[in-house]
């Protein structure tokens, strides 16, 4: 196979916007008919809704499923987990893999870094330091990690806004997106905001967190950086076969439909991986209460090349 990335294909891709039309149809059904629904089943179906919606943002990212970035960030850029603009998930993504290799995992190049800069913990009260090893662990992850994540990211984007127009148009922005989604979710679905966050939005951020918990872990090979997730077709299928992480960065705009075949066939790459795990239930059996990730950045990013 080819080290070159795939071309980005010049026509509609209709199985994307098949997953379009699935998860914001479903999400409009599911919540019209939220309340002719048990809570316990309604919950989890909405938090698998909204989580599948982020898969597919993500593969508007990366120029699916039109040739124009204006109509696939139309497609993926309503707000339904409330807390996090379009655009700005798009530029932090972006910038992602653009440090896919020497600055992969490393604060201060790589926005999604998991890590605090070496020294950051001894720093942080006892309860903090508690608080962020734990998420280190899978349980830590599933159950602080979306609070530690959305708070964090809050903090960093106060500060941002307060020195960029950008960002105060781009937040202003998504405030009315985010009016509009509650105008729907609240009044006309008449689902109570409370239930809305805490039993869909922060169990659909939580399945997100199990997605990401394994990607990424520090090494001073940078092509070790990188793991995979064989998961159950099921999951792989919410999140849009993502899991499947160093096929993605191989070849990030291949859509999600074809990285399994990619992956079957990057015999070179699977001997590469840092990880490869059959399944979240290997990643649970063996980091449930177990850090994956230490809390600081093992080594010095400006010391690894």
């Amino acid at each position: 196979m080819s080290d070159q990335v795939p071309p980005r294909r010049a026509r509609l891709d209709l199985r994307t916007v098949g997953i379009a039309v699935i998860t914001l149809g479903g999400f409009a059904v599911w919540s019209f008919y939220f309340a002719a629904l048990p809570l316990w089943l309604a919950a989890p179906l909405g938090s698998i809704l909204v989580t599948w919606y982020g898969s597919l943002q993500h593969e508007t990212i990366h120029g699916h499923p039109t040739p124009s970035r204006h109509i696939n960030a139309a497609i993926g850029g309503l707000p339904l987990s409330l807390w996090i603009p379009y655009p700005i998930y798009r530029d932090s993504h972006i910038r992602h893999h653009r440090h896919s290799r020497r600055r992969l995992t490393e604060v201060g190049h790589d926005p999604e870094s998991f890590y605090l800069p070496p020294g950051q913990l001894t720093r942080a009260g006892r309860l903090q330091r508690a608080i962020l090893r734990a998420n280190c662990t899978l349980a830590g992850r599933l159950t602080l990690g979306p609070a530690i994540s959305i708070a964090s990211f809050w903090v960093q984007e106060v500060r941002r806004a307060s020195s960029s127009r950008r960002h105060r148009r781009i937040w202003l922005r998504h405030a009315l997106g985010t009016a509009a989604v509650l105008v729907w979710v609240m009044g006309v679905c008449h689902i109570p905001l409370l239930v809305y966050v805490i039993l869909v939005l922060y169990p659909s951020a939580s399945l997100t967190h199990l997605r990401s918990f394994a990607e990424h872990r520090a090494d001073d090979q940078s092509h070790l950086r990188t793991n995979v997730v064989e998961a159950h077709p099921l999951l792989a299928m919410i999140f849009l076969n993502n899991n499947l992480h160093v096929a993605h960065h191989a070849y990030p705009h291949v859509p999600w439909y074809r990285l399994p075949r990619v992956w079957r066939e990057m015999t070179e790459a699977k001997s590469a991986a840092g990880r490869i795990f059959n399944g979240y239930g290997e990643v649970a059996t063996h980091f449930l209460f177990r850090p994956f990730i230490t809390a600081e950045h093992p080594f010095s990013p400006l010391g690894v090349e």
